[in-house]
């Protein structure tokens, strides 16, 4: 007997990182629990170095899109959840439930590196922030 999946926007401003992190490891660690999608507020594009670090455990990210929430096919989720504050204080309704799970910005972190070996560092450590995160869905969601 199958159960119903839970179904999770992953909301950020530009849809290029964060987002589209926390979509292909949900994608990768929990597709038998959760149907999961990222958009944004704006439209940037899949951000190189996102794509690059997410590679490194062999998650493809490079085939995800960035878009915003009036191109997804679904409309309505049983969570939205923001991962910036800009999305956190301007997204629109949704019906369901939204949480804020705000991450540090690896493209304005990375801003002074020199090299994208630099950059990758801040990368990694969100990538991993997010990983852990998303381990812990859907069950940690019952306690928001």
């Amino acid at each position: 007997m199958n159960a119903k999946k839970t179904t999770i926007l992953f909301l950020c401003t530009g849809n290029s990182c964060r987002s589209q992190m926390a979509e292909g490891w949900a994608k990768a660690l929990k597709k038998e629990e959760i149907s999961s999608w990222s958009a944004g507020i704006e439209k940037h594009g899949l951000n190189p170095l996102a794509v690059k670090a997410m590679a490194e455990f062999g998650v493809n990210i490079s085939k995800q899109e960035s878009n915003v929430i009036d191109e997804l096919p679904v409309k309505e989720f049983d969570w939205v959840i923001t991962l910036c504050g800009h999305a956190d204080e301007t997204c629109p309704f949704f019906p369901g439930k939204r949480i804020h799970m705000g991450f540090d910005d690896p493209p304005k972190l990375a801003e002074q590196a020199d090299s994208d070996e630099e950059k990758l560092v801040h990368y990694r450590r969100v990538r991993d922030e997010i990983r852990d995160f998303i381990l812990s869905l859907p069950d940690s969601l019952s306690n928001k």
